[in-house]
């Protein structure tokens, strides 16, 4: 069981995200949050979908190397949003949020996270990938939702876990966690296997 493997290790989640800690936290097992500010989130411009999350998800381990000793492991995660050939990030303003929302609206998209486990002597990257469709919306409910809820901290401009995801997500194919941004159920299984490969 994972959280019996954990008691000798210490567990770090690089992550501002409150949904990401709410999410690990639910895996029942003990964790502590350090985040280092200015990780660079550029990526090179030929990656396209689950590449630019995964890379993403390295870059931001690079960081945090200076942590690890031998018994110390590190969980990192980037999510995007991709739709039409393009990475839609964390929106700027009210405007871009707006003009994402209007792109999504009664259309599918794909929401991708890369996951990177770094101990000391060894590092695994994954990435999940779910489909999400979206109703068509009105164009009053998407600004009501970028007044209320300020998604200017989220990839797409939309959290599925908020209001807009209870009007306008219709369907999804594959993890809803991983539209939150952790898709625990993999990450679970594979910490597991990372740990038992330690020994």
């Amino acid at each position: 069981m994972l959280k019996k493997i954990l008691n000798n290790y210490r567990l770090v989640l690089a992550s501002n995200s409150p949904r990401r800690q709410q999410l690990l936290k639910g895996l029942d097992i003990d964790f502590e949050v350090i985040t280092f500010p200015g990780v660079d989130e550029s990526f090179p411009g030929h990656l396209k979908g689950n590449e630019i999350a995964t890379y993403l998800s390295r870059q931001k381990a690079e960081s945090y190397n200076k942590l690890l000793d031998k018994n110390t492991i590190v969980i990192t995660a980037d999510t995007i949003v991709w739709f039409g050939n393009n990475v839609l990030n964390k929106p700027s303003d009210s405007k871009e949020a707006i003009q994402m929302l209007t792109l999504l609206s009664g259309q599918m998209h794909t929401v991708y996270t890369g996951v990177t486990i770094t101990s000391l002597d060894d590092q695994f990257t994954f990435f999940s990938e779910t489909k999400v469709w979206f109703k068509s919306l009105k164009e009053k409910d998407i600004e009501y939702y970028v007044e209320n809820y300020k998604p200017f901290d989220k990839a797409g401009a939309y959290g599925a876990q908020e209001w807009i995801g209870y009007v306008a997500i219709e369907r999804i194919e594959g993890s809803y966690f991983n539209v939150m941004g952790l898709p625990v159920q993999q990450l679970y299984s594979e910490l597991e296997r990372f740990l038992l490969n330690q020994n």
